[in-house]
């Protein structure tokens, strides 16, 4: 199977879930959607990972992104895991209420599908030597096509603010013909998109600033 690239239609596929069965594209609709795996249940990065997720949920869907977690583990583990993540957060952070799917994976289908498998750490094996998967991320479009994908290694927690940060750029981005510089975070200035001349970018952007002949700069359009 060819690697999965930024531009691919995201692989559709049916699971078990702790919120019931989907089939993968009916499931995300006309929404965004972040798929996120986990190396198992029962593991102290993971737990920090989703109890993060279950808190800022409201982030994401104020930008219209579903969320979907995933372990490789079956359902009965996912549940039990689940009140951990809660009671830990709760006790730690604040009110973590995980209301998120999170898919049951313990054959390794959407692991392998995606291309999610650990092959670097010799450890990150279950008791018959099959390897857990790493810390990926996909951040899926509307139209099902692969948007950004990030690897982290299972020794690793993933960064949530960046992963947000890149959808508020891939959403301003769509909608406007612009692009964001290093750095950015929402309100900053942003980039005219290289594809406009110098005319429709005056006329799209009449205030922007032009330091270089190809490094157009204006207000966010936010």
């Amino acid at each position: 199977m060819p690697s999965l690239r930024l531009g691919s239609i995201a692989p559709d596929f049916e699971a078990q879930t702790t919120a019931g069965n989907i089939k993968f594209h009916d499931w995300i609709g006309d929404s965004w959607a972040i798929l996120f795996s986990h190396p198992a249940d029962f593991t102290p990065v993971c737990t920090t990972e989703l109890g993060e997720v279950a808190r800022r949920a409201p982030e994401f869907a104020a930008r219209g992104v579903k969320l979907i977690g995933l372990s490789a583990n079956g359902l009965e583990s996912h549940e039990k895991w689940i009140k951990d993540i809660e009671s830990y957060g709760a006790a730690e952070v604040g009110p973590t209420n995980v209301q998120f799917p999170i898919i049951a994976d313990a054959d390794r289908k959407v692991s392998a599908l995606y291309d999610m498998l650990d092959a670097v750490d010799a450890t990150n094996v279950d008791a018959k030597g099959i390897p857990f998967t790493v810390r990926t991320v996909f951040v899926i479009d509307p139209k099902k096509v692969i948007r950004l994908t990030i690897s982290y290694p299972a020794q690793t927690g993933r960064n949530f603010d960046e992963v947000l940060r890149v959808i508020d750029s891939l959403q301003l981005g769509d909608k406007h013909k612009v692009v964001t510089p290093v750095n950015w975070k929402k309100g900053d200035d942003v980039i005219v998109h290289a594809s406009l001349n110098d005319n429709q970018a005056k006329e799209l952007f009449p205030e922007h600033k032009a330091p270089l002949s190809y490094l157009r700069i204006t207000k966010s359009p936010f």
